[in-house]
């Protein structure tokens, strides 16, 4: 991205929406929407202040073109189907399906106003590879490939759109999953490449989806998952 953009970040104070507004925040106008947006204090960025399992932006607080649009609230409820009751399926639907159909629609305007746009989600690799105890969040991410694939093609050829499906990545979303040494290990003999991703490692990804190293690239879903989703050792 040689040129300034403006960038908006949903979810951008912690985990890979920290990660990703650390990466951009010295280049581009970046403007980060999250319940807790002074976690970034210091940085040169614009912070808003907004739950998007609730509320939707309000393009009042953003400038007048968007070039980036990066989604990244989500949730890891992890049981087995039996003991998944509606409500966490609404929950799970909610966080991650209608806050970015909400607030997608609410900036579209915005990316439409841009000579080009980029918007990038995330699914996870649950929705490729079958995991036991994933039903509720692989049927929410599964809802996050059909929105990637139907938008990419409704928007293109002004606006791409794509997703990044990782595996477990050490975020503080994912910290109960890794808070021991017993936990970690187990995690990393589950993966080919012996370990959990970092958030660094997928706002990178998410860096080059914005970017014009990807202008060719839309409606994919990028599999970034140390091996997990395609390889069995």
């Amino acid at each position: 991205m040689s040129i300034k953009q403006n960038i908006l970040i949903i979810g951008g104070s912690s985990g890979i929406g920290g990660a990703l507004t650390t990466l951009l925040a010295s280049k581009h106008n970046v403007y980060v929407a999250s319940r807790t947006p002074e976690k970034l204090a210091g940085m040169d960025y614009t912070p808003i202040i907004l739950d998007a399992s609730t509320q939707t932006i309000s393009i009042d607080a953003l400038p007048d073109r968007l070039d980036g649009f990066v989604y990244t609230p989500g949730s890891i409820n992890l049981r087995p189907f039996k003991g998944l009751k509606e409500a966490t399926f609404q929950e799970d639907f909610n966080i991650n399906v209608l806050g970015a159909i909400r607030n997608l629609q609410a900036v579209a305007p915005l990316l439409q106003a841009a000579e080009q746009a980029a918007v990038v989600l995330f699914s996870t690799v649950a929705v490729q590879t079958g995991m036991p105890f994933h039903a509720s969040i692989a049927a929410a991410k599964g809802a996050i490939e059909g929105l990637t694939r139907s938008l990419a093609a409704e928007w293109a050829p002004k606006i791409r759109v794509n997703a990044i499906a990782p595996s477990l990545v050490n975020t503080p979303l994912a910290e109960k999953f890794l808070n021991n040494e017993a936990k970690v290990e187990k995690v990393n003999e589950r993966h080919p490449l012996n370990r959990a991703g970092t958030a660094e490692e997928i706002a990178k990804a998410a860096a080059y989806l914005l970017s014009e190293d990807s202008s060719w690239m839309t409606g994919t879903v990028l599999q970034l998952d140390g091996g997990i989703g395609n390889l069995k050792v």
